[in-house]
């Protein structure tokens, strides 16, 4: 039934979407504030605690990482590019609350077959706990993204960042250990959710009652044909990406088995420098993911080439710029973000900016194939890279260590690149094919979609 209640005027939000550059402005300052932030309290851990610390913070994150990127399922992007509002915003929530519990509860299983001690335990389980709310808050971040209204993303985003961070190192520094700090990130992330993300996303529905036709638009909706439908729309994507992160991951469990926390948490400490790019190409690709949809629903392959050119190009401009630092500054960078102890491997960090650049690359052509739709082919792409990691760590690491684990990363991203490459140029032949035939998306409705 629709809902015949007037909107307050404290509930009016503005659905406009905002121009491209603004977008970006926005998602870099909050993706830029949020990776200062957790670079900070890898930091704080670093300086306050231990190497051994560090490592279990990063073990932590490695573990529950790749399993809520799976549950995730890729919702935000299927979000941000459904040009044809296939889906209703409780559609999407259903599924998401439902795969989150089961990724919280694979998390705990995966913990206790291991056998880690029980403090390292502990923290997996917390971290991973923090990383189910952040997976709630992200379906609201894909609502936001839809309508591209990056800015009220990048508030909720740097919000986190620092809330997160002087929680983390309250709990540091009140009982010198990472447990506690570890349940004050959890916690404030769960603060986050339910003060700001929620209440964000329901006056924007609001404001859109061809997406939000009734009272109940926050509800989720449990309808098990339409939930199978999404499901098995998003399962590739969520394939590809929980394979994506367990390959980048890969070098780091094999790293942690070889040599100990110690030096897993010099690796970790040596990659979050990198973070910097990350954030630049971040902010591009959730940016653009929209209007690049929305180029290929309507058979522009020009503009969406055009965009995507640009987005690689400066990709790759970032990476170098970081290989660049690395060269001529990398032991005294590492010396004053940590402490000396992490500088002596300047050749490790070197390897890494490598890597990264490829990685930045790869990014931007998985964007593209989002974008395009082409969900079926990127497990392929990140099932064959997570084999091509393993192999490349295994053969690798036993031998050099921490060089080989950068070595491993680099040759994980160059075949990322080869193979997205590859698949994105076949998705685009078959797109300029079809570019004779009217398009299936009605004018309007490409005009208006956010």
């Amino acid at each position: 039934m629709q809902d015949s209640r007037p909107v307050t005027e404290e509930q009016q939000v503005d659905i406009r979407p905002m121009r491209l550059r603004k977008n970006f402005s926005w998602t870099f300052l909050g993706n830029t504030v949020y990776a200062v932030s957790q670079w900070g309290m890898l930091t704080l851990i670093a300086r306050l605690g231990s190497r051994e610390m560090v490592g279990q913070f990063a073990l932590g994150l490695a573990i529950a990482t790749p399993v809520i990127t799976f549950t995730n399922m890729a919702l935000r992007q299927v979000q941000a590019t459904d040009a044809r509002r296939q889906y209703q915003f409780r559609d999407y929530l259903a599924l998401r609350l439902t795969m989150t519990l089961a990724g919280f509860l694979t998390i705990l299983g995966i913990t206790w077959s291991v056998g880690y001690p029980v403090q390292t335990a502990q923290v997996v389980w917390i971290i991973g706990l923090a990383k189910s709310f952040e997976a709630i808050s992200d379906v609201f971040y894909g609502l936001m993204q839809f309508y591209e209204q990056m800015d009220r993303i990048a508030i909720s985003m740097m919000l986190r960042g620092l809330l997160s961070l002087g929680a983390l190192g309250l709990g540091l520094v009140l009982t010198g250990g990472l447990l506690w700090g570890a349940t004050g990130l959890a916690l404030t992330w769960f603060i986050l959710l339910l003060a700001y993300d929620v209440p964000v996303g329901w006056r924007i529905l609001l404001q859109d009652r061809s997406a939000a036709p009734d009272a109940h638009a926050l509800r989720p909706r449990w309808d098990p044909v339409t939930l199978r439908q999404l499901l098995w729309l998003t399962l590739p994507l969520g394939i590809a990406t929980m394979l994506n992160a367990l390959s980048v991951n890969i070098p780091r469990y094999l790293l942690e088995r070889r040599s100990g926390p110690a030096e897993l948490g010099l690796f970790a400490a040596m990659s979050y420098v990198l973070l910097a790019g990350t954030t630049v190409i971040t902010a591009l690709g959730q940016s653009a993911s929209p209007r690049l949809a929305r180029h290929f629903a309507a058979g522009n392959t020009g503009a969406f080439l055009s965009l995507l050119g640009k987005l690689t190009g400066l990709a790759i401009a970032i990476g170098c710029g970081l290989i660049a630092l690395a060269l001529l500054a990398g032991r005294p960078l590492l010396t004053a973000l940590y402490t000396a102890e992490y500088a002596h491997r300047t050749d490790v960090f070197l390897w890494l900016t490598v890597a990264a650049t490829a990685g930045y690359a790869g990014s931007c052509l998985g964007y593209g194939l989002t974008a395009a739709r082409n969900f079926a082919v990127q497990p392929f792409i990140y099932g064959t890279a997570a084999t091509i990691s393993l192999i490349a760590s295994a053969l690798l690491i036993p031998r050099s260590g921490l060089l080989g684990s950068a070595w491993a990363l680099l040759v994980l991203n160059l075949a990322q690149v080869l193979i997205a490459g590859v698949l994105l140029s076949a998705t685009l032949r078959r797109q300029r094919m079809r570019e004779g035939v009217p398009c299936a998306v009605e004018p309007r409705a490409v005009e208006t979609a956010p």
